[in-house]
């Protein structure tokens, strides 16, 4: 059972310091692990040499902005000397500060991100995202009839006739569009009517929420990453209301993501 707690702390360029102090000697190394996916063997892996600073045990490790990690989670390891075990990191202080207001700065394409966080089961990871363009979420209304959607794009340009594109999950359904209507800055808003969502609806039916720049530029993924949340999911929760019978509510994904889950009557 590991023992050894690490402490990281996060600058706004997305440079993670790693600070532990492990119950052996030299040489050290940090290994980050990218999860994989159920059923699939284990793959991408970024090793960072362990330092020692100072005189109290404590070591020092550097993961530097570039190159960017696959987006995914990372489970952080310790590697002692050169033998291939490795013992699972618990999480110590995290500094994530400097991620607060992310949404606020500008990001070049690609956009990436990175949240240190604690696992479930006490273990230290790193959830990152890797995106050409990203559409930053920021405050959501909803009321009776419409959800209105404001966002900011990053790593992408925002021309005259862009739309909010809300497309059924598994393509079951016909794809709805909202016009974006642009701000300074890359920001814009839409106005979703839900009626149009619950049209048609039986059972339950989920709806991705996407930005549609124009001239036959990829769909962009509007969600929320830029701050030290890395599982929004069960933390921001909206309320359902009710349009035509069917129970209605926007949601984050496990990939914090924007989404909309449209319940309607058997």
């Amino acid at each position: 059972m590991s023992t050894v707690r690490t402490h990281c702390s996060v600058a706004a360029d997305g440079t993670i310091t790693f600070r532990l102090r492990p119950p052996a000697d030299a040489p050290l190394r940090l290994l980050l692990v990218l999860r994989p996916k159920k059923g699939t063997p284990e793959g991408s892996t970024h090793t960072l040499g362990l330092e020692a600073r100072g005189d109290d045990g404590e070591f020092h490790a550097v993961l530097e902005p570039r190159p960017p990690l696959a987006e995914g989670r990372w489970d952080a390891y310790l590697l002692r000397g050169t033998d291939t075990g490795r013992e699972r990191l618990r999480p110590g202080l995290r500094d994530l500060r400097e991620l607060v207001d992310g949404g606020t700065r500008e990001r070049t394409s690609p956009v990436a991100v990175r949240v240190p966080y604690a696992t479930k089961d006490g273990f230290l990871a790193i959830r990152t995202w890797l995106r050409t363009a990203h559409a930053e979420a920021g405050p959501l209304d909803v009321d009776g009839r419409t959800m209105t959607v404001r966002a900011r794009l990053h790593g992408a340009g925002l021309p005259e006739g862009a739309e909010l594109a809300v497309r059924p999950r598994g393509g079951e359904g016909t794809e709805r569009t909202f016009p974006a209507r642009p701000a300074s800055g890359g920001a814009f808003r839409a106005t979703v009517a839900l009626a149009e969502l619950a049209a048609g609806a039986a059972g339950t039916r989920f709806w991705d929420v996407f930005v549609r720049p124009g001239g036959g530029a990829p769909l962009i993924r509007v969600g929320r990453l830029l701050d030290d949340v890395a599982d929004r999911k069960g933390v921001f929760v909206y309320p359902r209301v009710t349009v035509d019978g069917s129970a209605i509510r926007p949601y984050f994904t496990v990939d914090n993501d924007l989404a909309v889950e449209v319940t309607a009557p058997r």
